[in-house]
């Protein structure tokens, strides 16, 4: 595979639920994106992925203000040096994530990440940067197959979404190719609240599509294209080859085990 040239900006979504979220008291940190996994925040860990990947040309956080700025002198100083651009996250994901493209033109590749995704490397970005430019869709969301992921960390439990052609787990890597990749992000906004509930996600594609769900008859594909035509905008996937990709940090229990990861991985090297 042939590495894209730079050409995305990254948008690292970077909000989360407060002082009371369990993660953030267990770590005592002001905020979830600084959480240390083995010593380092992981908005930074995200960071330094995305400044080695060779699809990304420039950076946006969006985050609280309130809860990140101050706290961290390495990513102040991104931000001050312009490295990093700020923007101040909003009340929702999807009202982040829109909040954020206004910044950007409207005809920019954005590759869209959150920063609990610990895990992620250079690799893991271009590898889907690359192959989400070559699909010719709109917008494209990163997948990695449920087994592999079952079978590479059996102690997680990861949302699972189950169709007739297998099940399937999110990989918090999205991109938007075109700018009718907005129209995507609207459709977000609807569903937002019901992410790890499948079937209400299924539902808001029609009768048939939920009747086939049920049934257990419903593919990926015929559910990617009712999808494209209920949100105007051409959808498609990139599979991810490392189980890793689908691990991101939003309980304690997700902290234990990307620390568990990386030991291993330092061991390796």
């Amino acid at each position: 595979m042939n590495p894209v040239p730079a050409s995305f900006a990254a948008v690292v979504l970077a909000g989360d639920r407060g002082a009371e979220d369990p993660l953030v008291k267990a770590a005592g940190v002001s905020c979830k994106a600084l959480v240390p996994v083995a010593g380092r925040p992981m908005i930074l860990r995200v960071l330094d992925a995305l400044e080695s990947a060779a699809a990304i040309d420039s950076c946006l956080v969006c985050g609280s203000s309130d809860r990140l700025l101050g706290k961290c002198s390495e990513l102040d100083a991104r931000i001050a040096s312009g490295k990093v651009r700020w923007v101040e996250n909003q009340a929702s994901p999807s009202r982040s994530a829109q909040a954020a493209l206004g910044e950007l033109p409207p005809d920019r590749p954005v590759l869209l990440a959150t920063a609990d995704h610990a895990l992620l490397t250079p690799q893991m970005v271009d590898h889907f940067c690359t192959r989400a430019a070559q699909s010719g869709c709109d917008v494209v969301a990163g997948l990695a197959h449920a087994e592999m992921v079952a079978a590479a960390f059996p102690e997680s439990r990861r949302t699972v979404t189950r169709l007739r052609d297998g099940g399937y787990c999110g990989c918090n890597l999205f991109a938007l190719l075109t700018p009718r990749a907005g129209n995507a992000v609207t459709f977000w906004r609807r569903v937002e609240k019901q992410r790890k509930h499948p079937l209400r996600i299924v539902k808001s594609l029609g009768l048939m599509a939920v009747l086939r769900y049920l049934l257990g008859r419903l593919t990926l594909e015929e559910g990617l294209a009712r999808m494209s035509s209920v949100m105007d905008a051409r959808a498609g996937v990139v599979w991810m080859p490392e189980a890793e990709a689908a691990v991101d940090v939003d309980k304690v229990e997700d902290w234990v085990l990307t620390e568990k990861i990386l030991c291993l991985l330092n061991r390796s090297d």
